[in-house]
């Protein structure tokens, strides 16, 4: 890992921002003396210490409305004259088994955590692609490594959300706009406390005790203020990577999904090999 030498200072755009790993990764930047444009569904400013003065900009914003969202980078381009580093960290989770959720609920986890971002990216890249440089910050999940029992449709948000910024990457690239995908374990936000749940299907009541056992296991989750500090050595690198693991047991799990899928593969080889015969295409001529 390079870090960068310049100290100049830095815009943010950061979503999600009045609460959790979001207003983490703004009072960093914050602190450090960059400048934040802090956008949220409900922000307050006085939220935030007032020394920052003229260096924090709030916005009230809903990612979903992909107008809205233009018009917020917009006027916060108008202010500050650039953005150097984007962070999608707008995010809800709706918890339930994949039979349970209605055509709105799944729609709506898709509206925040992948549309949400797409249309920040959307809005962003034409400043982006101006500067010829920016770094954008899509935050993932733990879900992102593979689904879970009754977390799969807020696991398929963030898959989507994954395929989309690889393809980004590689676009933006040619611009000499970085993305980076970040994939954090447990922190103590308000995620599970604001999430939504479906309406119980009462054949999937076993699976839901067992679930529940294994959680009153417990868990240690950690202070959003780590992710915010793995974050900033991620914008000043010089070599910043496409994904970033946050905490042990993220990055033991992504190793073990990993070599699973290899094993499985391996196994399956000699099927995914004869599967595949190259012929002329139908219909022509010899």
């Amino acid at each position: 890992m390079r870090t960068s030498s310049s100290t100049a200072p830095r815009t943010w755009f950061i979503s999600g921002a009045s609460r959790g790993l979001g207003r983490a990764f703004t009072v960093a930047a914050l602190e450090r003396g960059d400048r934040v444009v802090a956008v949220a569904r409900t922000i307050v400013r006085e939220d935030f210490d007032e020394r920052h003065g003229d260096r924090l900009l709030t916005l009230t914003l809903d990612v979903t409305d992909r107008a809205a969202v233009f018009a917020a980078v917009a006027t916060a381009v108008d202010h500050f004259g650039r953005l150097d580093v984007v962070v999608n960290n707008a995010g809800t989770m709706s918890m339930g088994m994949i039979e349970e959720f209605t055509e709105a609920e799944a729609r709506a986890q898709f509206e925040v955590n992948f549309f949400g971002a797409l249309w920040v990216c959307q809005a962003v890249l034409p400043h982006l692609r101006a500067q010829r440089a920016g770094h954008i910050v899509q935050i993932s999940s733990i879900a992102a490594l593979g689904g879970f029992p009754s977390t799969g449709m807020y696991s398929a948000s963030k898959f989507a959300l994954e395929g989309m910024s690889e393809a980004l990457a590689m676009e933006a690239a040619t611009f000499g706009i970085t993305v980076s995908i970040v994939q954090p374990g447990g922190y103590w936000t308000d995620l599970y406390s604001s999430m939504t749940s479906t309406t119980p299907v009462e054949a999937y009541g076993p699976l839901r005790a067992e679930l529940e056992r294994q959680w009153a296991e417990g868990s240690i989750d950690s202070e959003p203020r780590l992710a915010a500090e793995a974050v900033q050595k991620l914008v000043d690198s010089d070599d910043p990577p496409l994904r970033l693991l946050l905490g042990s047991m993220v990055y033991d799990l992504a190793f073990d999904i990993s070599r699973q899928r290899m094993d499985t593969w391996a196994g399956w080889e000699q099927v995914s090999r004869t599967a595949e015969h190259a012929i002329p295409a139908p219909g022509c001529a010899h």
